[in-house]
């Protein structure tokens, strides 16, 4: 479902992208040294978190994926995988990872929308420019999108913040009623909305 016009047949504001299915495609992947395949229906059964940045070899790139790299093992902990994923192919994902100090830390799979199918199924694809903006994406293990997140290309993201907000996103899957305030951490205190908080916040 397209959410902008773009120009691939369907047009026009679709709704939010949260509370909706993530569309399933295939893409060409570079993972653990090998060039594959990846479904994102393959993703269901887990949490995942879909990363999305502009282009390879380039400079705010690096320092995202790397920073992610640190923390992917505090993902998986937490039944999750990260993709990243940007319009060049996976055979430029691997000369990436091959040349670049930061890149050469990736273990998680690195996704190709080589034809920008996916990026403009949610919005971010730049049709003047062939990339996608920075574009994060949090799916629960049933496929639906948690959490979605768009930044202009000249601002970098924080690893850690997404990783907060997947164990928030987890949290209120697991405790029915609860929300979680500005900036809540695992442990924190949780709310439950209710006629006696009106006003008391």
């Amino acid at each position: 479902m397209c959410h902008n016009d773009c120009g691939c047949g369907e047009t026009g504001y679709a709704g939010p992208l949260v509370g909706s299915v993530l569309p399933d495609m295939e893409l060409d992947v570079f993972h653990k040294e090998k060039l594959g395949k990846l479904k994102l229906s393959s993703l269901n059964g887990k949490w995942a978190v879909l990363v999305f940045y502009p282009a390879d070899f380039t400079f705010v790139c690096p320092t995202e994926l790397e920073e992610l790299a640190a923390l992917y093992p505090s993902f998986q902990k937490l039944n999750a995988e990260v993709v990243s994923v940007s319009t060049d192919t996976a055979f430029t994902h691997k000369a990436w990872h091959d040349s670049s100090p930061a890149i050469g830390k990736v273990t998680y799979p690195m996704a190709a929308d080589h034809n920008g199918a996916l990026s403009r199924a949610l919005g971010i694809y730049i049709e003047e420019e062939g990339l996608s903006l920075r574009g994060t994406f949090i799916v629960n293990p049933e496929g639906i999108i948690k959490g979605a997140e768009v930044n202009d290309n000249s601002i970098g993201r924080s690893a850690k913040e997404t990783l907060r907000k997947l164990q928030a996103a987890q949290y209120v899957s697991t405790h029915a009623g609860q929300v979680c305030p500005a900036s809540w951490t695992p442990g924190g205190d949780t709310l439950t909305p209710g006629i006696d908080l009106v006003g008391k916040i």
